[in-house]
């Protein structure tokens, strides 16, 4: 099947892309001297929840609007089941204090709060507008509410290490490029994607909700995935937790915001009542997982698998 094939191969070239993006942003933004916590606030953020917006944005604007539904919803159900799920199997999941008590309501409350706004099944501009202010006022309070001696250490003398002039050139020439190729292999992909994705639901007679939800879901949520699975074989996985919150407060806002900014997205009838409902289940769901013992257990992970293959089912 052609179609599938442009699918599969719009989800490899969107894969490549936003690697090369986060890795050349971080780079460039550290030889210019900005402190970790703004590039894993923006960059990594951005760069990670890149191949949503990108998929999102081009649905919109070729008038496919239940593709960029499904795709923030199966996005966030991804999140949650399958990569948090995956990677405690592989490696329990410390959780810290702060996202249980800070990101975690935060990200309930922004879900829930997606009824009244698209209880009128339209995302206006006016929505959309509101959600990025929504994401500012989160990203303000996060970097004020944040460690300033981690700031003060990140800017801290750098001289011992400096860089001669022109390596440092080159450098930047090279995460500049490495920044333009990312891009454009996120633009490409995002549109073989949406292009696949159409039209094999057009050829299996399923709603692009639903592809969305599924197919192209987890295909935009392989970078967190990557990254998460790799971590927890290194048993790095004390940021795992907080990073997947942050990718869904991410979703929610700037990537429903930016796309109803550009184009206001019809809701389809059914999306408040089943794909949002599944979406609010999950997230109830892992509150308290994550206050038991401030860790996620391998049969807790294996636990949130099931509940997503479940919710997968129920939802096709």
């Amino acid at each position: 099947m052609p179609n599938l094939a442009v699918l599969i191969s719009g989800i490899v070239v969107l894969y490549f892309g936003a690697v090369w993006l986060v890795r050349g942003a971080s780079r460039l933004a550290s030889s210019l001297g900005v402190s970790p916590i703004v590039v894993g606030l923006t960059i990594v953020s951005l760069g990670t929840s890149a191949p949503e917006l990108v998929v999102c944005l081009v649905a919109a604007l070729q008038g496919n609007p239940g593709l960029a539904i499904g795709n923030v919803m199966g996005s966030n159900l991804a999140n949650i089941g399958l990569i948090l799920g995956l990677t405690s199997l592989v490696h329990p999941l410390e959780v810290k204090h702060r996202v249980v008590w800070r990101e975690m309501p935060v990200m309930l409350l922004i879900t829930f709060a997606i009824y009244p706004i698209a209880f009128d099944r339209v995302l206006s501009r006016t929505d959309g507008f509101m959600l990025l202010l929504v994401l500012l006022a989160y990203l303000v309070w996060v970097f004020r509410s944040g460690h300033p001696e981690e700031i003060k250490s990140s800017q801290g003398p750098r001289d011992s290490m400096a860089t001669p002039e022109g390596a440092a050139s080159l450098l930047n020439l090279k995460d500049i490029g490495q920044v333009a190729l990312g891009s454009a292999f996120l633009v490409l992909g995002g549109y073989c994607i949406v292009k696949g994705a159409v039209e094999v639901a057009s050829a299996l007679g399923l709603s692009e909700v639903i592809i969305g939800l599924t197919v192209v879901a987890i295909g935009t949520s392989l970078p967190e995935l990557a990254t998460s699975l790799v971590a927890a074989m290194r048993q790095e996985v004390d940021i795992a937790v907080g990073n997947i919150i942050g990718s869904n407060i991410f979703n929610l806002t700037a990537i429903f915001g930016t796309t109803a900014v550009v184009r206001p997205i019809m809701i389809p009838e059914t999306v408040l009542s089943r794909e949002l409902a599944g979406v609010v289940f999950m997230s109830l769901l892992l509150w308290p997982i994550l206050r038991s013992g401030w860790r996620i257990k391998r049969w807790e992970g294996a636990l949130l698998l099931t509940a997503y293959i479940g919710m997968g089912w129920w939802l096709i």
